[in-house]
């Protein structure tokens, strides 16, 4: 049952606009280490790994700002640097040229990215105000136009 609605993920999530948020970003990815070395569904190459805080507070909760590295997509019309609202342990390292926002806690996260019609971001556009309502309005834009951004 498991590796046939993987199969059915894996073929829609090539055909339709798709947003993961939080754990939903880190299930495109290859593997996530939380809870043991767990296999995810392999759509964007990387890996979820432990923050390793270097003396700050985990969980990672609260705003933080990030660095916009792509101002378009999910990112067009937001301003410069906008706070949004993180909650998480563990974030990506992608091994590929996807990421399209950073932010600084302890590490550089890899805070959003974008393969073709798949965006996703560890952060919660549903708790982030005024920013993550343009977010969320940009993917439904994109999600009109077939997902290109």
């Amino acid at each position: 049952e498991r590796k046939a609605l993987v199969s059915v993920i894996q073929e829609e999530a090539g055909k339709k606009p798709l947003l993961g948020i939080c754990l939903g970003m880190q299930l495109l990815f290859e593997y996530s280490l939380e809870y043991g070395k767990t296999a995810g569904l392999s759509l964007i190459s990387g890996g979820v790994v432990p923050i390793d805080a270097k003396g700050l507070k985990i969980p990672h909760m609260g705003w933080n700002s990030l660095d916009i590295r792509r101002p378009r997509g999910l990112f067009a019309r937001i301003p410069a640097e906008p706070y949004v609202y993180f909650v998480h342990s563990y974030y990506l390292r992608a091994e590929e040229d996807v990421v399209t926002a950073t932010a600084e806690y302890g590490v550089t996260i890899d805070a959003a990215v974008q393969k073709s019609n798949l965006l996703a971001c560890q952060f919660h556009p549903e708790k982030s105000g005024a920013v993550g309502i343009e977010l969320l309005r940009n993917f439904a834009a994109m999600a009109g136009e077939g997902g290109r951004g």
